[in-house]
């Protein structure tokens, strides 16, 4: 998988997306959206998050999880169990985990709008990401639309 940006492209995601075995894999990025791939291990999460100007679209193509989200880290008042088929929303400036409740790898694609990430970025981990992130190595191709004055994301400790 190679992200070719703002070209025309099409595969087959769902095959794509189990096969994915790297923490985030950027497999297109678009003038105004993105689609990533991501492989979360057993008992592992995404982290609570938020970002403050991007939604997120997800789906699960493989294993078991449940979703949180919520207006506030300390106030997640939602809660749902999810598993292959199922899809998440989650609205910009919203906070969020999906952790992995199976007994394998929870396998899920993310389309981010606008674009989120660098262009064709692979982490093989959870770690990976977030050391790129603190970098500064993981932000979005200059040739991708941005809003303008767009809070930053936010991670819980």
């Amino acid at each position: 998988m190679k992200d070719i940006g703002p070209q025309p492209t099409s595969f087959d995601l769902e095959a794509a997306t189990i096969a994915n075995t790297n923490y985030r894999t950027v497999a297109w990025s678009g003038e105004y959206l993105q689609l990533t791939l991501m492989s979360i291990p057993v008992g592992d999460s995404i982290g609570l998050e938020k970002h403050g100007g991007t939604d997120q679209f997800l789906r699960i193509d493989q294993g078991t999880g449940r979703v949180t989200m919520g207006p506030t880290q300390d106030d997640l008042n939602y809660q749902e169990d999810v598993s292959d088929g199922s899809c998440i929303l989650v609205p910009a400036g919203t906070w969020h985990d999906v952790l992995n409740t199976g007994d394998e790898p929870l396998r899920l694609y993310v389309i981010y709008a606008p674009v989120h990430h660098a262009a064709g970025n692979v982490h093989i981990t959870k770690a990976d990401s977030e050391a790129d992130e603190e970098s500064g190595g993981d932000e979005p191709p200059e040739w991708a639309f941005e809003l303008e004055n767009t809070p930053p994301d936010e991670h819980a400790d």
